[in-house]
């Protein structure tokens, strides 16, 4: 990279990191602020993109690095699941919203291939807008998210139709074109499903042996894959996303998630950053009405049309209403497109200011939509009712939901597993050894793989639910997290932790550990009996507490710590 490239991303970098600042500051989405920075930096203001062509490889990179990732939350029996909904749904809304907006097109005065590229653009929803805020908001895995991402992998595939319609030189495409996709479809995916499936599983503790292994394997899949299906004549999108789903059901697939989150944030501000750089505002006066209109189309019109179609398939209100709320703007891919057409004659410049321009309000205001979803749908729920039939498809709470949760099965942890089979109730184990994780693997065990410090690892367990936490881990500062993050998101749960001297314990206690389990004071059977005989209530734990704690002031002269 040239030193005036380093220069350049830097500077653009340092404006959006003060730009984000005061987005923050006064509490508005940080994805607006990103555009924002674009615009500024780009041809309508200061105009400090010089390197156009890294800032896209950069914008690539994170698209690729974000689909991934949602791809590696997605469980192929989430295809079972919402396969018909966002079969159904999507290929009737991208009909219909292009056949609206082709009929503003010619009421416009557009020419027909116009109106019918610019009903296509408006058609199509951003998948990069859509699975960041999901992402954030941790509801990719909730019904709506579900529906909402199979609607965006339907549009791909669409999206890919409509490319090769635009690049054709005779703005068509043959039988024989299609044929060749899914030939080269079939190339990619049978291999790669053969693989993850036969291959991977056998050398999963070769892979997961080393942190650095498991973060190389990772992005060599993921953008090898991804750079598959874009030379196969597919979306860069589709690749990474089904790059992701392939590595679904291994068990590493949370620790890789996290490893790849820092990355994917850094690249993907770029890419919003690259996206502003796109707005234009020449011409804007003349434009209005083709916006205003294309505006209608893309908020209301495409929203109404989601939500009728998935009110007829029996979905709750709610449900239908969030997808529909996410997919009301206009995706980066129609931006493409337009450019392409226009390349190829097929559109006037007129066209393209149109998109850039609702491109940015959509995206502005469908960001703050789907970010307040909950409280803009208690303002509307009334009149949603004419949406909802009867008999509905209720939505059940995806993340898990565990009453039972051990850190660490290798010391002492099988005893405890005596005791939670006893008790009969959702457990999960969580381990970082992958040793340990093919012996759970065995055992048929539930398991989550990775660091018991990791947040997101601890939300997906549903930590802020659990009656009873076990930690068998003998790190000091990993038990010290643990108790303190329950005693603030779940102060009523029991929580055990292991200590290997009086000081460890003491410490565990003040910060509001249930019981601390010392190794030469009482083990892992003794404690096990225990919560057999007084099950999972927290003041059953004072007595137990109360006698340690004792124990270690007469022993150790704790009073004046503790």
């Amino acid at each position: 990279m040239h030193a005036s490239t380093f220069s350049e991303l830097s500077l653009i970098i340092a404006l959006s990191a003060g730009i984000a600042l005061v987005m923050r500051s006064i509490k508005q989405p940080l994805i607006i602020g990103h555009i924002l920075t674009g615009v500024l930096v780009g041809p309508s203001a200061l105009h400090l993109v010089q390197s156009a062509e890294t800032i896209e490889v950069f914008s690539s990179i994170g698209i690729a690095l974000l689909l991934f990732i949602i791809g590696l939350g997605l469980n192929p029996r989430v295809v079972k699941e919402v396969g018909k909904v966002s079969a159904i749904t999507g290929v009737v809304q991208v009909a219909a919203t292009a056949f609206f907006a082709w009929g503003g097109g010619i009421i416009l005065g557009l020419t027909k291939t116009e109106s019918v590229i610019l009903g296509v653009a408006l058609s199509f929803s951003s998948t990069i807008i859509i699975l960041k805020l999901f992402s954030d908001k941790k509801e990719q895995s909730r019904l709506y998210g579900k529906i909402a991402i199979g609607l965006l992998l339907v549009q791909d595939v669409l999206a890919t139709v409509a490319l090769l319609f635009v690049t054709s030189n005779e703005g068509g495409f043959s039988g024989a074109q299609l044929a060749r996709l899914a030939f080269n479809a079939g190339l990619i995916i049978l291999p790669m499903f053969l693989i993850s499936n036969y291959v991977l599983p056998r050398m999963q503790r070769t892979i997961a042996s080393s942190q650095e292994l498991l973060f190389l394997f990772s992005i060599g899949w993921g953008f090898g894959i991804a750079a598959l299906f874009e030379v196969g004549g597919f979306s860069l999108e589709i690749g990474a996303l089904l790059a992701g789903v392939a590595l679904a059901p291994l068990p590493y697939t949370q620790e890789i998630s996290a490893r790849l989150r820092p990355l994917r944030d850094f690249f993907i501000v770029v890419f919003f950053i690259s996206l502003g750089t796109r707005i234009s505002f020449e011409h804007l006066g003349l434009l209005i009405p083709g916006i205003i209109i294309s505006c209608v189309i893309v908020l209301i019109v495409k929203p109404l049309i989601i939500l009728t179609i998935m009110g007829l398939m029996g979905y709750t209100k709610r449900t239908s209403f969030k997808t529909a709320v996410a997919m009301g703007q206009v995706s980066e891919f129609s931006l493409v497109l337009a450019i392409l057409a226009t390349k190829n004659g097929l559109v006037g410049e007129d066209v393209m200011g149109i998109l850039t321009i609702v491109a940015l309000i959509t995206i502005a205001i469908s960001s703050y939509l789907i970010i307040y979803s909950d409280k803009v749908f208690s303002v509307f729920e009334h009149a949603l009712s004419m949406f909802e039939r009867r008999k509905n498809h209720f939505e059940t709470e995806s993340r898990h939901h565990y009453e039972l949760v051990l850190f660490g099965y290798q010391k002492g942890g099988h005893e405890f597993m005596k005791v939670f089979k006893g008790l009969k109730k959702k457990f999960v184990v969580i381990d970082y050894d992958p040793e340990i994780i093919d012996v759970l693997d065995h055992q048929e065990l539930p398991y989550l793989y990775g660091d018991a410090t990791d947040i997101e690892l601890l939300e997906e367990a549903g930590l802020d639910k659990a009656k009873l936490v076990v930690s068998t881990i003998s790190d000091h500062e990993t038990n010290l997290f643990l108790v303190r993050l329950l005693e603030k998101i779940n102060p009523r749960s029991v929580v055990i932790v292991h200590a290997e001297n009086f000081s460890e314990a003491a410490d565990l206690y003040e910060s509001g550990a249930s019981y601390v389990v010392m190794p030469h004071y009482i083990g892992s059977e003794k404690i096990g009996s225990f919560i057999k005989k007084s099950g999972l209530k927290k003041s059953e734990f004072k007595k137990y507490r109360e006698r340690h704690l004792e124990y270690l002031q007469t022993h150790y002269d704790l009073a004046a710590d503790l």
